[in-house]
């Protein structure tokens, strides 16, 4: 064994050592979308309150936000969460586990501006009293408890004077819930101060009352009771907030107060509950289909390959292991969509070894003397500037993924990245240390058709007995895909985009019904109810989806009512809320990455190859694009952010197809010069089909099963990478090919016309 062999097979060893290391030791984070929970977006926004109120600005404010959050979350005793900032002006905050969103988000969201005010006497209504002036700075009119309008002055006493708040019940004066709050240095002085002076007004006076509000809203106004002298106040430092209080609101208060007030308001953005149920059926479903995808495509190379195709698979499980503890290492967190990309990826990983072995096939039948071993190695050599450049185009979709996604469609950029790069290395090193070991055994050497390239393949002898000419009349295929196009684009046109509400704002939730309730059924309901414009789509057995503009979380409790009157039982399986301004920022971003994408690849593959090859490569992605926008138009299919991720992959794969003939197309023009590049492009596809035909076969075996077991939620995003795999094939084969001679031609003719005009007289 030379050294080279040696080293990759240390290296291999040492790699699927670590990996089964940390995949037997460090657990993968899991999403909400799989495990269950809230995830709730708290877009922060200025504030003009009091300076008292503890309000910041810019990025110190938001960082004392987190802050604040945080010990509000760890109040409510969330097991695991996370809270991280997205931006300038963004907080992203997970609860796994909690299934109540509205009080979650209720208790997050709130300023929690706690002040202490004296009270300058009664008000007839909210109108009597000026908004605070120059002249009056602080001064306002509110209600209190009982309805009755108070004039209030500045506030004495706010939140940072506060040392702890307790929820307490008074079982022996009978008051009930309520909460203690103890004041901290100078607070404690403070509160001595306010009752002292609100003790000097007889009693009976509203100016004897101490108003105790939060946001704006009185929570509690005592009267300073008449054995408290004027001027000297309660000392002692600490005073009780009564009212109407249940155990929860009580409790609620205290963790508001302890956990301090927001520097700036916050708003709910987007908020999106999955059930444990859900997530749990997910998992199921995207292992199984995993599982059943990649026993079928191992099947299948096994059958196509041989020996070879065995050891391919032997190479799959090894990438299988290498992404998953390379994900648990990095402590990614797996999401559904990400699950997805992680069984995708093992269809990329199948392309590299076709790539591998078809070339050695050709090695093998184009070479007196060749042997399995040798022909392998030319293959690996001849395969590796395909591989690369496929992948790179991958990982620029995957890239743009992560950049300008948000949430679990982030998730799937990650570990879509994660495996690509894991493929080519278990295709490159560990599929070949196998494979070369193989290969050189003596009992191979004797029977090399065991090896599955020592023959060219079914696909390969078909085309070598005919030898078509498929670039020809290159624009009768440029014609199919005009028309194509067109019936894309009526789509789009006239059936219009069911844009989901990432892109438009809203609010959709998901039941799981114990009966059937048919659409119309539940649809005529919502609008007697007050929804005429709700949208009702099944979304699985037993299951229906409501689509509707933004709502409260009492209109969305009308709606699961509603829900819950047509069938005995209706559970709520998935939550999401959307702003209407992250909707349009989410519509904006959704356009700018397929600009970049589109941008991107072309830049990439004018720099590998020609520009004319870079255009024709480009506009057939494009055509792709168009024709699968087209197909979800007609279908009625919804546009959203799983489908946005499935748009840049198909983006990927096709520039993917591309690339594989077009540096087949340069290595031949290398080799046939002189040859006209009608007949080169024509030659380069022939000799690339059964590497186009093989992988396509091995990445629909995946997909397959992902649309047909990876459940509901799945079955959407594996419909668009199935029509895009089909699509992407033949626009690789029958559109980027026929118009990279069509743009040949004419920069042939133009050329001649060039020279036919500075010399008249050449013939």
């Amino acid at each position: 064994m030379t050294r080279a062999p040696r080293i990759r097979g240390l290296l291999a060893l040492a790699a699927v050592a670590l990996s089964l290391y940390v995949a037997l030791t460090v657990p993968v984070q899991l999403g909400l979308d799989l495990r269950g929970g809230t995830q709730i977006v708290l877009e922060t926004r200025p504030s003009d309150a009091d300076p008292g109120s503890g309000s910041g600005s810019g990025q110190e404010a938001v960082d004392r936000t987190v802050e604040v959050l945080r010990g509000r979350i760890d109040a409510l005793g969330v097991a695991e969460p996370t809270i991280v900032r997205s931006g300038s002006d963004r907080i992203v905050v997970e609860l796994p586990g909690v299934q109540d969103p509205e009080k979650a988000a209720a208790v997050l969201g709130r300023t929690a501006q706690l002040t202490f005010h004296p009270v300058l006497g009664g008000a007839a209504g909210p109108d009597e009293e000026p908004a605070s002036s120059p002249e009056r700075p602080g001064h306002r009119v509110l209600p209190d408890e009982s309805g009755r309008f108070l004039r209030l002055p500045a506030a004495a006493l706010t939140g940072k004077d506060v040392q702890e708040a307790a929820a307490r019940f008074d079982q022996q004066g009978g008051a009930g819930w309520h909460v203690t709050v103890d004041f901290k240095g100078a607070g404690r002085d403070g509160w001595a101060r306010l009752t002292g002076e609100a003790a000097c007004h007889p009693a009976g006076d509203p100016s004897r009352r101490v108003a105790i509000v939060l946001d704006d809203k009185v929570i509690s106004s005592p009267q300073v009771d008449p054995s408290v002298s004027c001027g000297s106040g309660i000392g002692g430092g600490s005073t009780l907030i009564t009212g109407s209080f249940d155990d929860g609101e009580a409790r609620e208060l205290a963790l508001l107060i302890n956990g301090g007030a927001l520097p700036v308001p916050v708003e709910t953005v987007e908020q999106r509950t999955v059930g444990p149920t859900l997530g749990a059926e997910a998992i199921a479903a995207g292992a199984w289909a995993g599982v059943v995808g990649t026993a079928l495509t191992a099947l299948f190379i096994g059958v196509v390959y041989r020996l070879m195709g065995v050891l391919a698979t032997v190479g799959l499980a090894c990438y299988a292991l290498i992404s998953y503890a390379v994900l648990a290492a990095i402590g990614a967190t797996l999401t559904l969509p990400g699950l997805a990309g992680f069984v995708l990826a093992i269809g990329m990983a199948v392309d590299a070894n076709v790539l591998v072995f078809e070339r050695a096939r050709e090695e093998y039948a184009g070479r007196k003397g060749s042997t399995p071993r040798s022909s392998l190695t030319a293959g690996f050599r001849g395969a590796l500037s395909a591989i690369a450049d496929s992948n790179v185009t991958t990982l620029i979709a995957a890239g743009l993924l992560y950049f300008l996604a948000t949430g679990p469609v982030r998730g799937f950029g990650v570990t879509l990245g994660i495996g690509v790069l894991a493929s080519m290395f278990s295709a490159l090193v560990v599929t070949r240390v196998l494979a070369e070991y193989a290969a050189s055994r003596t009992g191979i050497r004797r029977r090399p058709r065991l090896t599955g390239i020592a023959h060219p393949g079914r696909v390969r002898d078909h085309l070598a007995r005919r030898n078509p000419d498929l670039m020809r009349t290159p624009r009768r295929w440029l014609a199919l895909s005009a028309a194509a196009l067109a019936l894309a684009g009526s789509g789009i046109v006239l059936r219009g985009l069911d844009l989901g509400i990432e892109f438009t704002g809203g609010r959709q939730i998901e039941y799981a019904t114990a009966t059937v309730v048919e659409p119309d059924r539940l649809r005529g309901a919502l609008d007697d109810a007050g929804f005429p414009r709700a949208v009702v789509q099944e979304s699985g057995d037993h299951r229906l989806t409501v689509r509707t503009h933004r709502l409260t979380d009492a209109q969305a409790a009308t709606i699961t009512a509603t829900v819950g009157e047509l069938t005995t039982r209706a559970d709520k399986l998935r939550d999401e809320a959307i702003g209407p301004s992250l909707g349009r920022e989410l519509r904006q971003g959704a356009l700018i990455a397929l600009g970049i994408a589109l941008a991107a690849q072309l830049l990439y593959l004018a720099a590998r190859f020609r520009w004319l090859l870079g255009t024709a490569a480009v506009a057939a992605l494009a055509h792709d694009v168009v024709i699968l926008v087209g197909v979800f138009a007609w279908l009625g299919k919804p546009v959203d952010g799983v489908f946005l991720a499935a748009l840049l992959t198909v983006i990927g794969y096709s520039v993917n197809d591309s690339v594989v003939v077009f540096d087949r197309v340069r290595e031949v023009r290398r080799r046939d010069g002189g040859a006209p590049f009608s007949r080169v492009a024509n030659s380069a596809l022939l000799e690339t089909v059964p590497r186009t035909v093989n992988t396509g076969m091995g990445a629909a075996f995946i997909l397959t099963a992902l649309a047909v077991l990876g459940g509901d939620t799945l079955a959407d995003f594996a419909l668009a990478l199935l029509i895009g795999l089909a699509v992407g094939t033949y626009s690789s084969m029958f559109t980027a090919t026929p118009l990279a001679v069509e743009l040949d031609d004419r920069r042939v003719r133009a050329s001649a016309r060039r020279r036919t005009d500075r010399d008249p007289d050449t013939v």
